[in-house]
């Protein structure tokens, strides 16, 4: 069993989400416990694709089959969170592409191009985007796509953050094609000579991931009107936080080869203090009861649920 299975939900928050944890303070306590809740489902389905050895994989796989032939929960975790699934109403397909996703971790990751990368992203993280939606009872669909894009930039933040730590785990997630081919091993041997050619390399590609993740912040962050006024505010805090870390890699010069960038507790209450004048034109009814979604943002996405009215 894995570690994190055995913690509660608020357990599993504190001690692997900060950065949500914080943000999980402005929701009420109904949405907080919900928050948790799916926090510490998806925690654990991203433990099983980084645990070694088939058993995760197995595990997820049969998750995934589960849920896609309307079956009894066959895995423990499944089981332990079905009620919550069914309760929620939390759809099956969205469910389905997340665990496809982490099913890739168990691969040979290789990210080739933009293109997959966004699919990628869409899937660990623009998934969990949806979900959010769900249990915050956001039941507007104009949400769906901004709350993609939140979920996206989340995740390319990650991955601008952990290109290293990604590589010591056999992972590349920095699209080959932003970074001369490079491989994960190449990348590992560029960490150790900062200033070489290849270094470079890769931290353009850094510079890449985070120009791209403040193109879908923009587009997550006008999204927030449709949550109930809380979420907006914690969903809001949450964004602002996690920005921080691609700003501090910017002002690192995207020393990639440093290790990851971490946010401290004095940046993420100036980050809850940034956050707060997106949530008070809300209050002021400044913003439009409907938002314009950019769609070419969702253009390698186009077939996967909840895009572009899938």
């Amino acid at each position: 069993m894995i570690a994190n299975e055995t913690l509660a939900h608020q357990q599993s928050l504190k001690v692997n989400g900060k950065s949500f944890n914080w943000a999980a303070f402005f929701l009420n306590a109904k949405q907080a416990k919900k928050a948790a809740a799916l926090y510490s489902f998806c925690r654990v389905l991203d433990d099983l694709a980084d645990e070694e050895g088939l058993a995760g994989f197995e595990r997820l796989q049969n998750i995934k089959n589960d849920l896609k032939l309307n079956r009894s929960p066959s895995d423990n975790l499944h089981l332990k969170f079905n009620n919550f699934i069914v309760s929620e109403n939390l759809p099956v397909p969205v469910l389905v592409e997340l665990v496809n996703g982490l099913l890739l971790d168990k691969e040979d990751v290789s990210i080739s191009d933009e293109n997959a990368l966004l699919r990628y992203t869409y899937q660990v993280a623009g998934t969990v985007g949806i979900l959010m939606c769900f249990i915050l009872g956001c039941k507007n669909s104009e949400a769906f796509s901004h709350a993609i894009d939140l979920g996206i930039a989340m995740q390319l933040t990650n991955i601008s953050r952990d290109i290293l730590e990604d590589a010591q785990m056999g992972r590349r997630y920095i699209p080959g094609k932003w970074v001369g081919g490079l491989t994960r091993k190449e990348i590992l041997h560029a960490a150790k000579k900062p200033g070489s050619d290849e270094c470079r390399a890769v931290q353009l590609g850094a510079r890449k991931l985070v120009e791209l993740a403040e193109k879908y912040y923009e587009s997550g962050i006008k999204g927030l009107i449709y949550l109930p006024p809380r979420a907006h505010l914690s969903i809001g805090i949450a964004a602002r936080v996690y920005r921080q870390i691609g700003i501090q890699l910017a002002e690192n010069h995207y020393a990639w080869y440093e290790g990851r960038q971490v946010t401290s507790r004095s940046s993420k209450l100036l980050c809850s203090v940034l956050a707060m004048p997106n949530f008070m034109r809300r209050t002021l009814n400044i913003n439009p009861h409907k938002i314009e979604h950019n769609k070419t943002l969702h253009n390698a996405l186009i077939d996967l649920p909840y895009v572009c009215g899938n």
